[in-house]
């Protein structure tokens, strides 16, 4: 029977349960979210956890581990907890230059999912389209693989700090609001306002756009596999320019 240990889906709750299972030398079969189900070979344990010895702990963890270790909980693979388990049990042993030890399953993977989840992020930048609604909201749909959401918005935070905007993650239903001084993430069923049209002003920028980028291309030199090495298909149904191609 292999013993599965559940958190309650927050970092903050993850990073407490591994530190307690390292306290008490307990290696687990898996670690999951409180979504996950058990089959019949797998005993589901809950642990009652202490979201303060996490805190002390990042607390204490120097930037770029925290950062490696943050960014692989985002990429949401199926074995990113007990990966990230292997690499605090680590870091304890050898500290801040634990991530030089690519030698270790662990590491390897941790700096992968890491490596993903920032890349994703970093595209999503400049491939994140916001449209002008009737309520004139800046409105935008992202569909990434990795939780990049709270990521992103830290990023527009910065870069529209003077507008209304909301960014939805739709493959996972929730929704950042921001409201020109803090942004919140919340489930898109919560949300109580209605995502109005586009405004007029939006429809005529959005077809001068796509005029303009059909205007400057040059057929003879049209080459649709470079395009979709620098945005691959998956980016496209949400930017208005390529998105009627699909």
């Amino acid at each position: 029977m292999q013993r599965v240990y559940i958190y309650n889906d927050s970092f903050e709750s993850l990073i407490s349960l591994i530190l307690i299972l390292l306290s008490k030398k307990v290696k687990p079969d898996n670690i999951k979210n409180s979504e996950y189900a058990p089959n019949l070979f797998e005993e589901k344990i809950i642990l009652v956890v202490n979201e303060k010895l996490a805190n002390d702990f990042l607390e204490k963890l120097d930037r770029k581990n925290l950062c490696i270790i943050y960014y692989a909980f985002l990429s949401e693979k199926s074995d990113c907890e007990l990966v990230i388990y292997y690499y605090i049990l680590n870091y304890l042993k050898y500290g801040t230059k634990t991530y030089f030890f690519r030698n270790l399953k662990c590491v390897n993977k941790v700096l992968a999912y890491s490596t993903y989840v920032s890349g994703e992020n970093h595209k999503f930048k400049g491939f994140t389209r916001f449209e002008e609604k009737e309520n004139k909201v800046l409105y935008a749909v992202i569909n990434p693989t990795s939780n990049i959401l709270g990521l992103l918005s830290l990023h527009f935070q910065k870069r529209l700090r003077n507008e209304l905007w909301m960014i939805e993650d739709v493959g996972r239903n929730i929704i950042s609001v921001y409201d020109k001084k803090h942004f919140y993430i919340i489930s898109k069923n919560s949300l109580k306002i209605s995502i109005d049209a586009l405004s007029k002003q939006e429809q005529q920028m959005q077809n001068l756009w796509k005029e303009f980028y059909n205007v400057i291309a040059i057929k003879e030199r049209e080459n649709l596999k470079c395009r979709q090495n620098f945005m691959p298909k998956k980016y496209w149904k949400n930017i208005c320019e390529v998105k009627d191609e699909l």
